[in-house]
């Protein structure tokens, strides 16, 4: 039998950038207990936490720094839709971003920075226009081949928009 220990780790292997909650949710296991075995795991160096503001994310210890980067965004509706439009036509305008993504431009606009502040957009003026470029696609094209839903995450993953869009 596979013990709790094993479970969570192929959990947040299938599910790199797997926040608590999901775990929570996908494990069926309580707070308390749950923040004991995911310590054990983080102790044991089996899992890689990356902490930030308001959320706890979880990944394999071999998934680098760039790629959880990544998959945080991909893990979120709107930046995943932008990054995926910029995959589909790169160099689009503001104004074909907000249409592409079907948000409010305040909605796009505080992604779009967090995307570019994060080093995967950057911004070029082309003919007086500032254009938006994808400066991960290979990294983007990687890690939705390498990371395909698991059987347990598939509602909450995230990714399996991802590999269905394409």
């Amino acid at each position: 039998m596979i013990d709790r220990t094993q479970k969570l780790q192929e959990l947040i292997d299938d599910n790199p950038g797997i926040q608590f909650r999901e775990i929570m949710r996908s494990s069926g296991l309580k707070n308390g207990v749950l923040s004991h075995y995911l310590k054990k795991l983080e102790d044991g160096g089996l899992v890689k936490v990356m902490r930030g503001p308001r959320q706890v994310r979880f990944y394999s210890p071999n998934i680098t720094e760039d790629e959880s980067i990544v998959i945080k965004a991909l893990r979120k509706e709107t930046p995943r839709n932008l990054l995926l439009a910029l995959i589909k036509e790169d160099g689009l305008e503001f104004s074909e971003l907000v249409q592409e993504v079907n948000k409010s431009p305040s909605t796009v606009s505080l992604y779009l920075s967090q995307i570019v502040a994060d080093g995967l957009v950057e911004t070029k003026m082309v003919d007086l226009k500032k254009r938006y470029h994808i400066k991960v696609r290979e990294l983007v094209d990687k890690l939705v081949e390498e990371h395909r839903p698991g059987s347990l995450e598939k509602s909450t993953s995230g990714f399996e928009d991802i590999i269905n869009s394409f």
